[in-house]
Formats: structure tokens, C-alpha cells, sequence
């Protein structure tokens, strides 16, 4: 939360990924745009969300065009606006499947640019880790809630 207690999952969320991506937020401007409709994030509007200045909430057009343009997939895009915009907290719901450290948002925000290979290599990762897990707290024990 910020000083004036607003959450600020969204613009973290694209404040971190545009510095990941190396990019300006003109950079940014140019790359979001909606396949469908061809709505446009405008530098103004990406500005404001990122120095925490108030801005409506996106709509679905938008949030295709960031989900282009950030390459985050468009369902934590609209986890990340639900939270700070609305304070609904897809990880605490009951349909959630997210880690606490943020870690399992960041592997699927990441998926999208891998290469099937590299899905399945991570895929067996995973499966070699639960292995390990189950054989180390037992049969029955395998999975856990961490």
C-alpha cells in the first residue's frame, strides 16, 4: 500500500514488467494496442498509473492492449486492476491458485514468451520437484500447501 493507503498491485505489476522489458512508456504507448478493437493505451494514461496519479479503472479493450503490449497475461492483468481499483484479491478468493511471494504470477506472466520446449521443460521441472517432495514427507504426504 502507498502512503495515502491505495493498492497499487496494477501499476507494480507494470511498472516492474516495462522495467524488465527495458522500455519507455512511449515505447510502451506504441506496443499497446488492442488486436480486436485497436484501442490504444495512451502515454498519459500509463504515466499516471505508474507514478500512482488517479486514473479509471481499465476496460476490457485496455487491458487487451497492455496484455499486448506487456505480454501479461490478461487475466492477471484483470487480478492485478480488480485489486487496486476495486480491493478484490484474486489470490485470496476461492478460485485463486496463486503463491503468497508472487512467484507463480511471475512464471505464468513469463510463459507467453517461452517456447513450447521450454513449457515442457519447466513442466517436468515441476514434476521432478513434487517427486522429491512426496518422497520426502512420505506416502500421502505429497502435496503441500506452501
Amino acid at each position: 500500500m502507498t502512503e495515502q493507503g491505495q493498492r497499487t498491485e496494477f501499476r507494480d505489476l507494470l511498472r516492474q514488467r516495462r522495467a524488465d522489458l527495458g522500455l519507455s512508456l512511449r515505447d510502451m504507448e506504441a506496443r499497446c494496442v488492442d488486436p480486436g478493437s485497436g484501442a490504444q493505451a495512451k502515454f498519459g494514461w500509463l504515466s499516471k498509473v505508474e507514478n500512482g496519479k488517479p486514473v479509471d479503472a481499465p476496460k476490457e479493450e485496455l487491458l487487451r492492449a497492455l496484455e499486448a503490449g506487456y505480454r501479461i497475461p490478461l487475466d492477471e492483468l484483470r487480478a492485478a486492476a480488480a485489486a487496486q481499483f476495486f480491493g478484490l484479491d484474486a489470490a485470496n478468493a476461492s478460485s485463486g491458485v496463486w503463491s503468497d511471494d508472487r512467484t507463480l504470477r511471475i512464471i505464468v506472466a513469463h510463459a507467453g514468451e517461452m517456447t513450447e520446449e521450454d513449457r515442457q521443460e519447466l513442466a517436468e521441472i515441476a514434476e521432478v520437484m513434487a517427486r522429491r517432495r512426496a518422497q520426502r514427507n512420505g506416502p500421502g504426504q505429497g502435496k503441500s500447501d506452501d
